[in-house]
């Protein structure tokens, strides 16, 4: 059976419970199940042994918890006497027979089951007179590792996440991150790895998210890998605030075969459940413009204590959009560049590209990641694409130890038009990316060259698009129609995206008219400056401040200077506006001739309607 058929059989245990739940929480009962299944399955044929391992360590006073991994071949184990058959032999106790079967797991598998809440949503069942139904039905599916390898069921088990998500949409935005943008993302980071991707050879990788959801993000990378090398391994790490998202993550996880005690709940910013942990890959979406003031005094104190040895050290955002502390987090995980160096994936709003002047946290923060070479790209993606918001968005892939060609360069991709529409909304989302739009970008990315986009249309209105590579012609113009180009890929070096923050002074001046010298200290004979005239000018950092005085501002005060004390260096990334194409209006008389065309068809169906 494919893992989307075992998806759909799995659940279909919804028709159980229609009435007495709604669809939105129908994931509460069957995620959690479905693990409970899979997790009896995988110790089915190990059961009778564990018993007696248990009882003999008990006689001899030992801890039973290392000898039970051992035998189970999986680091958890059940130790008690009962499983899902043998409940479905006592229906009148099927509560508590199930409360003690979930206490007889290993602590990372019974925190999962707390995490989901499980004890209210069976009491729940017990109540509505469902318990003993739903357990037999799943007691009845075949997940067992000869039937379902952990692949099949990590893949279905990832489908049931995807429903669960998409029936209560109107939450799933916080925590589930659409997978053709996950999909854009992983081909991203692993495109410059070559040695992952050769089939055949046994890499081991790490990849880490630290705002975990549901998992999706470090699912489809192993998934990606696999597909290119079943060699090679991916060791996921994870951290996620929400409890159920958490839980779904961890479960996800012990299915697939990863090492669960990897995925930790909590606060990544307040608390970091990874502390001195380095990765070679890195996934995020954190939260758009959501504020950080409960953990302002744990963020404030690392930043302020700790500076650049700790995790802010180059600048603090405003309190709220706490976006770039997420960003700022994941480079103080990277593996120096001499032990092969990190990459990350992020996905960030507008805001960080521009937000705040010279000096502010957000351009500090920006000041270090340009200055220190870090940004590999920026790909601006379609509106519409999450499920709980239709802003503009962006993925900046961020690395530190960027190939040759890369070097003190930072590639702008406009994606915003490759999309393709959903045949079904889901809350925000309405456009998704098809997989040639994938391939697309991600070939860009990888030729690392300037490109432009061609739109062709012809007479019917109809479009088709061509990519242009540096040096190549556009097509010509159909007849009746037209050929527009427009910027897609732009490399642009780093300290393009600089400035510098000059203030002009002007002379105080007494109500002769006369300058007013300063009398003491380092003013002592030099003018007052009058703080009713000071300005300030944004200086780009290419540029001379003398030869810009000269040029654009002396003309016009011929008496004013810079304050250089005062002068400060910003960075911000214009995206738009390394895109924007000028469109000459149309000339009045094509626009004056449509005016007389439209007016008289409106005349002649009025004549028509009076007739």
């Amino acid at each position: 059976m494919s893992y989307a058929g075992l998806s759909s059989l799995i659940w279909s245990v919804a028709d159980l419970l229609r009435g007495d739940y709604k669809p939105s929480e129908y994931g509460r009962v069957i995620l959690p199940f479905t693990v409970l299944r899979r997790l009896d399955c995988v110790l089915a044929p190990t059961k009778a042994e564990v018993l007696a391992k248990k009882a003999e360590c008990e006689r001899q006073g030992l801890n039973p918890e290392p000898f039970l991994a051992r035998i189970t071949g999986v680091p958890f184990a059940n130790t008690s006497p009962l499983d899902l058959a043998r409940l479905m032999g006592d229906p009148d106790h099927i509560g508590p027979n199930l409360a003690a079967y979930i206490q007889g797991f290993s602590p990372a598998v019974r925190d999962i089951f707390e995490r989901f809440r499980f004890a209210e949503q069976t009491d729940r069942l017990r109540k509505a007179g469902l318990l003993y139904q739903v357990t037999e039905r799943f007691a009845g599916f075949d997940l067992s590792p000869a039937a379902v390898s952990n692949h099949d069921m990590g893949l279905a088990f990832e489908e049931l996440i995807r429903k669960f998500a998409e029936i209560s949409n109107e939450t799933a935005g916080e925590h589930f991150t659409p997978r053709d943008v996950i999909k854009l993302m992983v081909n991203l980071l692993f495109i410059e790895d070559s040695e992952i991707l050769t089939p055949g050879t046994p890499a081991v990788r790490t990849i880490y998210d630290p705002t975990a959801g549901t998992g999706g993000m470090l699912s489809v990378a192993g998934e990606h890998l696999l597909a290119h090398n079943p060699a090679a391994r991916l060791t996921m790490f994870g951290q996620e605030l929400n409890d159920e998202s958490y839980a779904i993550c961890k479960a996800d996880m012990l299915i697939k075969g990863q090492d669960v005690r990897n995925i930790v709940p909590g606060n990544t910013l307040s608390d970091d459940g990874h502390p001195t942990q380095k990765f070679d890959y890195m996934l995020s979406n954190p939260p758009f413009g959501v504020e950080w003031k409960k953990v302002e005094k744990e963020v404030r104190r690392e930043h302020e204590q700790l500076g650049h040895a700790g995790r802010f050290g180059p600048g603090l955002p405003r309190i709220s959009d706490g976006s770039l502390l997420f960003l700022l987090h994941l480079l103080s995980k990277m593996r120096p560049a001499q032990e092969g160096g990190s990459r990350i994936g992020i996905v960030l709003n507008g805001s960080p590209l521009f937000t705040g002047a010279a000096g502010s946290g957000e351009s500090e923060i920006r000041r270090h990641v340009l200055e220190n070479d870090l940004v590999e790209a920026i790909i601006a993606l379609p509106t519409d694409m999450f499920f709980n918001t239709g802003i503009a968005t962006y993925v900046w892939i961020l690395t530190n130890h960027k190939p040759d060609h890369r070097r003190g360069l930072v590639q702008l991709i406009d994606a915003s038009s490759f999309w393709r529409k959903m045949r079904r909304n889901l809350g925000a989302k309405r456009k998704e990316l098809g997989e040639e739009d994938i391939a697309a970008v991600t070939r860009l990315f990888g030729e690392a060259a300037e490109a432009d986009l061609a739109t062709i249309t012809d007479a019917t209105g109809k479009t088709t698009r061509v990519i242009l590579r540096a040096g190549e012609a556009p097509p010509a113009a159909p007849e009746g129609g037209r050929v527009k180009v427009a910027p897609l890929s732009r490399l642009l070096r780093n300290e393009v995206f600089g400035y510098r923050q000059i203030t002009v002074e002007r002379p105080l001046r007494d109500e002769a008219g006369r300058i007013v010298l300063g009398t003491k200290g380092k003013q002592r004979g030099k003018p007052l400056p009058d703080p009713a005239l000071r300005d300030t000018e944004t200086v780009p950092l290419d540029q001379d401040i003398a030869d810009y005085m000269a040029r654009e501002v002396l003309p016009h005060a011929p008496d004013a200077w810079v304050d250089e004390e005062k002068t400060k260096i910003g960075y911000e990334i214009p995206f738009n506006r390394f895109f924007y194409v000028f469109e000459a209006p149309r000339p009045l008389e094509a626009i004056d001739a449509e005016l007389r065309e439209v007016t008289a068809r409106i005349k002649a169906m009025l004549e028509d309607l009076a007739a």
